[in-house]
């Protein structure tokens, strides 16, 4: 039998964009910029939830935990990749490289349950306008958020710990700027078809569990807005809808066509194109789409340049 080296790596080589030399700086710059543009706009989103009365309610509670979710998202990722772009060793260690999937796995499973929480308190605003104080108390946001947050922490430990406890031997270039489970998948020397079947066991409860629930939830509100009669209860509901809605297809689109196909069917380029979709270009998105779709963000920006000015 042909015997292999089952040496414990010690660090990854992270590909990223080395194929492309000729603009490595252009990319940098593009990213950095983009890094940083998508802070300010998470930091002062959750800035303006805690100085703006009119915006302490359930649902900008959840928008502002969600940008705190986005700037954890960013800052695991994209400091190592301008990093890597400016160097010639492109190298992150073994156990750096699992606390930066684990982190990942964490944030992605963590915002798949807050769309859900968001959707739900939208549907709980829309179809039962008369009970929704009494549903959206304030202790159940604060558990739906903590709920998210043990629910990525489970999954990020269980999917890192099964994927570094395969031994790696076939090579340690990982073709993409981070850490993620299926390039690691195609470096393991063993077979990894149960790891594969977890991952699309977990994907299917934390991805496709809370996308259900939220479009059964947009299913009922449509229903609600269709049913009333009111044309400017209409055009309010759909307005504050609209931009979640927007945000909900953005995340869940990339993130299923990456996670919820055949393994065999990545292609390199592709993957990249996908990963800087829900890495890097979702998270500067999301915040403008909150914030350019909503009068009440509108409002509570004018009015808090009103209060400095005063000041």
């Amino acid at each position: 039998m042909e015997r292999r080296n089952f040496t414990r790596l010690h660090e990854f080589i992270l590909v990223g964009f080395s194929d492309v030399l000729q603009v490595q700086y252009v990319l940098l710059a593009v990213f950095f910029c983009t890094f940083n543009i998508s802070l300010l706009a998470h930091m002062f989103i959750i800035l303006l939830y805690r100085f703006s009365s009119n915006l302490h309610t359930p649902m900008y509670f959840f928008l502002a935990n969600f940008s705190l979710l986005e700037i954890c998202y960013l800052s695991n990722i994209v400091p190592k990749m301008l990093i890597n772009l400016l160097s010639q060793h492109k190298t992150i260690t073994f156990y750096g490289c699992a606390m930066q999937m684990c982190i990942f796995l964490l944030m992605g499973s963590a915002e798949c349950c807050m769309l859900a929480a968001m959707a739900y308190d939208r549907y709980n605003a829309i179809c039962h306008p008369l009970l929704y104080n009494n549903i959206m108390k304030r202790v159940i946001c604060i558990m739906l958020v903590i709920g998210s947050w043990i629910t990525g922490t489970i999954v990020g430990i269980l999917q890192t710990s099964l994927i570094f406890s395969l031994p790696f031997c076939n090579s340690n270039r990982i073709n993409n700027f981070y850490c993620d489970i299926p390039p690691l998948l195609s470096l393991a020397c063993t077979e990894t078809q149960f790891n594969e079947i977890i991952m699309l066991i977990l994907t299917f409860i934390v991805v496709l569990g809370p996308f259900i629930l939220t479009v059964i939830s947009y299913a009922n509100i449509i229903w609600t807005i269709i049913k009333h009669h009111s044309t400017g209860m209409r055009k309010k509901a759909f307005s504050t809808c609209t931009s979640h809605l927007m945000v909900v297809a953005l995340f869940y689109g990339s993130t299923s066509v990456m996670y919820l196909r055949p393994r065999s069917s990545y292609g390199m380029n592709e993957e990249k194109f996908l990963s800087l979709m829900y890495t890097i270009i979702a998270p500067l998105v999301n915040p403008f789409i909150y914030s350019l779709r909503n009068n009440d963000v509108k409002n509570a920006v004018k009015m808090l340049v009103v209060k400095i000015k005063i000041k």
